[in-house]
């Protein structure tokens, strides 16, 4: 089985990076992806991301689409 979890984010890199560790633990033995959709926040995270968590997805969206069209967003790319 494979599972996509997709997180929306808008400045909150502190919190995005305990959330994506948490989220690799309870992937560990399952076969799946995460995806990050970032909701324009000015802070950019998408470095960050990259450098500490190469295997995930990260969607920049260029305005602040609000939860559910983010949401959306990020389940258009999942496979799972």
């Amino acid at each position: 089985m494979r599972v996509s979890v997709v997180i929306v984010s808008y400045n909150a890199r502190y919190y995005l990076e305990q959330c994506l560790h948490s989220v690799e633990v309870a992937l560990q033995n399952t076969e799946g992806e995460i995806i990050v959709v970032d909701n324009a926040s000015p802070e950019k995270p998408i470095d960050f991301i990259r450098k500490k968590f190469p295997k995930v997805q990260f969607i920049e969206s260029k305005e602040n689409l609000g939860f559910a069209k983010a949401n959306n967003l990020g389940v258009e790319k999942a496979k799972g």
